[in-house]
């Protein structure tokens, strides 16, 4: 297992247990959080999702295998892939998850607290969509989410420049919804669940089930379009751009970009 389960009363603190490759998020983990929320979510007694990291990450995004694959992936295969939400299951869960971030979130990482409905975050981490430096253009559906929680302003200034912004800057830009001292974290955030868990269990469902079907009314693509985007970005995993920029960040230097 690469999570671990704390199955309190109400609710269920699901925690990612990659430390050493800084809960990066491989096939395997993915589907036992799919497995994971999905089970909870039948659970009549389960309230509130709590998903956290552990170690002094939250997660930096996808396994290298992963992106080794979605480089090495063509045809359909790949559009497949490049189509799916993996995270998608936090978002359709009818119960209210929180992302109690409890250490620096980047790429993926930042997304998959995003598609939690609150956020808590220690105050000295760090947060970031670094695709811009490493040729890479983002999911559709990933994007989706940044400009449904801070609009399109802020999702430009975060990907089109990737720097990091510190948590008090992601709690101005409404990126997350606490900010608490590392002491602090796992109370405050375990406060939510407990708040969240004494409320009308069909008003929560309700209404997040509501506000995801008004969001996803505004966001709705026809397919010509959405087969687009998609090839936009698998063009950008096959390209020589994507192969320099995950060199140099491994290589911890500046890239040399040829736009091919």
């Amino acid at each position: 297992m690469t999570l671990s389960l704390d199955i309190r009363p109400t609710f269920a603190v699901v925690t990612f247990g990659r430390p050493d490759p800084a809960n990066r998020l491989d096939r395997r983990t993915l589907d036992e959080l799919r497995e994971a929320v999905a089970a909870l979510g039948s659970d009549p007694s389960m309230r509130v999702i709590v998903i956290t990291g552990e170690g002094h990450t939250f997660s930096l995004g996808w396994d290298a295998e992963l992106v080794r694959e979605a480089q090495h992936t063509r045809g359909q295969a790949l559009r497949d892939a490049l189509a799916a939400q993996p995270l998608q299951c936090l978002a359709e869960s009818p119960l209210p998850t929180i992302a109690a971030i409890n250490g620096d979130a980047l790429s993926a990482g930042l997304e998959l607290a995003l598609a939690c409905d609150l956020r808590v975050a220690k105050d000295d981490i760090k947060l970031g969509m670094p695709p811009a430096k490493l040729g890479l253009v983002y999911s559709h559906t990933g994007l989706r989410r940044f400009i449904d929680a801070i609009g399109a302003a802020r999702t430009r200034e975060l990907f089109l420049l990737g720097r990091y912004i510190d948590a008090p800057t992601a709690l101005a830009w409404g990126l997350v919804n606490r900010v608490a001292p590392a002491e602090e974290l796992d109370a405050v955030a375990l406060e939510l669940a407990g708040e969240l868990a004494s409320n009308a269990p069909l008003s929560q469902t309700g209404n997040k089930r509501v506000i995801a079907s008004l969001l996803s009314a505004e966001g709705k693509l026809d397919a010509g379009l959405e087969e687009e985007l998609i090839e936009l970005r698998r063009a950008s995993f096959a390209s020589k751009d994507m192969r320099e920029g995950m060199r140099a960040f491994a290589e911890k230097r500046r890239a040399h970009w040829r736009g091919e």
